[in-house]
């Protein structure tokens, strides 16, 4: 049995995918659900909302009364009244209480969604959350109000034509989300950085398990390692080798968790060349080596 009392799982080499299935007659690119409607849906597609998952889509939730427990990338969080979670594209999230036992919203969208200035503008394609948001009161009555728009005009499916509602849904999902970006604060909306860390950070995401070398993203951009370097101090604190190395240990963390697959495996799909090396850089970061890491994880989730 896992620490959710469910039965224990089967022998995975990767955490589950989920691409995004539009439901029926639902305007193509985002659903607005209550918990139940996102239990019904996760079912009627064959999904264990209690397992982690890699979802292939943005999933805002939003909770309105009770207790909602779940945890993102190996963080364990208790959403209560007001309180917001952004589950971006990748991150590996599961939910450990039972969706009935709350009331809240679930807003579900796709990358490509939201227009370009959106997305720029709220950072929308950056992973900056990793805890729950409780907005100030004035930003939680703000937020609320958009969001029971949002959730009123995605309900209301006639009355205007398909692309028309469509457009309606968008912007105020634009709203909704440029809202929670001036709610998380100026100090932490720093981090969007300079046009050539954003560069950066998209070709590491995309190139972090072929290549671990600072070197060959700034030949592949036309930067200069210092240019590069400079540019994610500034965004983020610390240097662009680490900043590789940090997407990578992630990765490492995520694999050893919720997979089966043996510690060289996970080594060699991280591009490392062999066991002893991915050993050595996983010890050198954490203080511990990935079997160690992998028993006290598991040990803990029980």
């Amino acid at each position: 049995m896992d620490r959710n009392g469910h039965p224990g799982r089967a022998e995975r080499a990767d955490v589950t995918r989920v691409p995004y299935r539009a439901a029926a007659g639902a305007p193509p690119g985002a659903e607005v659900l209550d918990l139940p409607g996102l239990l019904a849906r996760a079912r009627s597609h064959g999904l264990d909302v209690h397992a982690a998952k890699r979802p292939a889509f943005h999933e805002l939730i939003a909770v309105r009364r009770g207790t909602l427990r779940c945890s993102l990338d190996f963080s364990a969080h208790e959403l209560g009244p007001g309180d917001w979670l952004w589950v971006r594209p990748g991150q590996v999230h599961q939910y450990d209480s039972d969706l009935t036992a709350a009331e809240g919203t679930v807003v579900l969208f796709t990358p490509g969604f939201l227009t370009p200035a959106t997305v720029e503008a709220a950072r929308v394609d950056q992973p900056v959350w990793r805890a729950p948001l409780t907005p100030a009161a004035a930003d939680a009555a703000a937020l609320r109000g958009v969001l029971d728009l949002l959730q009123a005009e995605y309900r209301r499916l006639t009355g205007l034509p398909l692309e028309v509602h469509i457009d309606v849904v968008r912007h105020l999902l634009s709203v909704l989300v440029l809202r929670l970006t001036h709610a998380q604060g100026a100090e932490q909306a720093a981090g969007s950085g300079s046009e050539a860390f954003r560069r950066f950070q998209r070709a590491v995401e995309r190139d972090f398990a072929r290549t671990h070398r600072v070197e060959d993203y700034a030949q592949a951009l036309g930067y200069s390692v210092r240019t590069l370097t400079r540019a994610t101090r500034a965004a983020v604190g610390t240097g662009a080798k680490s900043f590789i190395d940090d997407r990578v240990l992630l990765e490492a963390r995520r694999l050893l968790w919720h997979t089966d697959l043996p510690a060289a495996a996970v080594g060699d799909r991280l591009g490392f060349p062999d066991a002893t090396v991915f050993t050595r850089f996983f010890r050198r970061r954490t203080g511990e080596t990935p079997a160690a890491f992998r028993a006290r994880a598991r040990g803990a989730g029980r």
